[in-house]
């Protein structure tokens, strides 16, 4: 346990410091202090799980490395657009890692049966989204409108979860997954159709708070 709270704390140190790194502009130490947030995740979950390591376990170990490959390559996209899609494809496979983690979790598929009505506000959202977006998409219009797709099946895991976990860690990883919802919609506004001020700060906060909340919320799950 206190192994985890100085875990926690380094990796939220090192998420703050890389926020502050790049509203200040300064390139190479971001980079380099980008590059150490989810490791420090890694760290955590392994430090959890060790020495029973399941399938499950692994594939959320995969989340986490696609997602580093994922941070890193899109600190080199800019303009580049090949660069930006398989920074994308990075986070596709993340998630789709996370869903099936999800909709794997031994217990009652509740959305696949008597509750699909919960999904609702998640198709209301994404097809907004879309519709907000789409005019501006030009030729990444089909890979963020798949992209939209997979990242919505992944929050519908995340509720999909609500009768095979204890609620502690429900509510953790819903919280995670909304917010990584909201974290990669600031980044496709921001880049294709509105630049906010302040975007930076928005979707590293809440990104870096979504990884974290899924992944306690995972641990959780197993105690």
């Amino acid at each position: 346990m206190r192994k985890s709270k100085v875990i926690s704390l380094i990796y939220f140190l090192t998420g703050i410091l890389y926020i502050i790194l790049q509203a200040e502009s300064v390139v190479v130490p971001g980079i380099i202090t980008k590059a150490l947030i989810i490791p420090l995740l890694m760290i955590l979950l392994f430090v959890n799980l060790w020495p029973v390591m399941t399938r499950l376990h692994w594939l959320m170990f995969a989340g986490l490395l696609f997602s580093w490959a994922g941070d890193v390559i899109l600190e080199f996209s800019q303009n580049n657009i090949l660069i930006f899609i398989a920074g994308l494809v990075s986070f596709l496979l993340a998630h789709i890692m996370y869903l099936i983690v999800f909709f794997r979790t031994p217990g009652k598929n509740i959305i696949l049966s008597r509750r699909f009505y919960l999904i609702i506000p998640v198709i209301i959202c994404g097809s907004g989204l879309l519709c907000f977006l789409y005019d501006d998409l030009a030729e990444m219009r089909l890979p963020v409108i798949f992209y939209t797709i997979v990242i919505l099946t992944m929050l519908a895991g995340a509720i999909n979860r609500k009768e095979k976990v204890n609620s502690q860690s429900y509510y953790l990883v819903l919280s995670g997954a909304i917010l990584f919802v909201i974290s990669d919609s600031a980044i496709a506004i921001n880049k294709f159709s509105y630049p906010f001020e302040f975007s930076g700060i928005v979707i590293m906060s809440t990104y870096i708070t979504a990884q974290y909340l899924i992944i306690t919320g995972y641990i959780k799950q197993l105690r």
